[in-house]
C-alpha cells in the first residue's frame, strides 16, 4: 500500500533546524539515514556500474536522437542538493529546449511546451532518468529515495513547511514512493503533498521497501506514466 498523504503524518514537535550544519548534528544522535546502509550501498554500486554498461546502446540511441531533433547539449547538468542539503551536479538527458528557463526557475507541468518532442517520450518513459545512475554509482544518490531539489526550490517549501528539511537527512534517490505514487508537483500546495512520502523514509525504510519501490518503478516505466 502506498504511505498516506495527510500532511499531518509528521508531529510538529519533531521539527528540526534548518541549517546545514543542525542536519549533520541530527544526523549523529537520530541514526536515520534508511536508504544509507552498507548492504543497499552494495546493492546501488552493483546495480548501477552494470546499468551503465547495459545502457551504453541505449544512451547513443538516445543521444543520437536529441541531436537530430536540434541545437543544444545532449545532457542536462544541474546542481541539486544531497544528504545534509550538501550540492552535487545531477546529469540527465535534456528533455527542455535550451532557454527554458530564461525567465527564471520554474516547476515542469503536464503539457509544458517547454519540453521538446524528445524529451516527452523521455520523459514518459523515464528514459532521461537513465544518466543519474551515475550519481547513483558515486554516491551522490541512491537507488531509492526522496528526489534531489534544487536550492532555490527547497528553500520555498521550507518557508511553507518547517519540516521540508528533515527530507535531507536521507540520500536523494534516482525513483521513490513520491516518485511512483505523486504526481510530479507544479505547485508549492502540489510539492508539499509529497513531503509525507518522504518523510517515510524516516519513520521506517526497509530493504522490502527498497526493492518494492524499485518493482512499482518498473510498472511505472512500462506504463509510460512518467512525467
Amino acid at each position: 500500500m502506498p504511505p498516506t498523504t495527510n500532511y499531518e503524518l509528521e508531529s510538529p514537535h519533531s521539527q528540526v533546524n534548518t541549517t546545514h550544519d543542525s542536519l549533520n548534528n541530527q544526523s549523529s544522535t537520530t541514526g536515520v539515514i534508511s536508504n544509507g546502509t552498507l548492504t543497499i550501498r552494495i546493492f546501488d554500486i552493483l546495480v548501477s556500474s552494470i546499468g551503465l554498461v547495459l545502457a551504453a546502446p541505449i544512451f547513443i540511441f538516445i543521444a543520437i536522437l536529441i541531436k537530430l531533433e536540434g541545437d543544444g547539449p545532449v545532457f542536462f547538468v544541474q546542481e541539486r542538493l544531497g544528504l545534509f542539503k550538501n550540492g552535487f551536479n545531477i546529469y540527465k538527458f535534456r528533455t527542455m529546449s535550451t532557454d527554458a528557463e530564461k525567465d527564471g526557475p520554474q516547476w515542469c507541468k503536464e503539457k509544458d511546451n517547454r519540453i521538446t518532442f524528445v524529451g516527452a517520450f523521455l520523459r514518459n518513459t523515464r528514459l532521461d532518468e537513465l544518466p543519474q545512475l551515475w550519481n547513483v554509482f558515486k554516491g551522490e544518490l541512491s537507488l531509492v529515495g526522496p528526489r534531489p531539489i534544487r536550492a532555490h526550490f527547497a528553500n520555498i517549501l521550507q518557508e511553507n513547511d518547517s519540516r521540508y528539511d528533515q527530507r535531507f537527512q536521507v540520500k536523494p534517490g534516482l525513483t521513490g514512493w513520491a516518485q511512483v505514487y505523486a504526481p510530479y508537483g507544479s505547485t508549492v500546495e502540489e510539492q508539499l503533498e509529497k513531503l509525507p512520502y518522504d518523510l517515510k523514509y524516516l519513520k521506517k525504510f526497509t530493504t522490502f521497501d527498497y526493492f518494492f519501490v524499485l518493482f512499482m518503478t518498473v510498472k511505472v516505466v512500462i506504463s509510460g506514466k512518467g512525467i
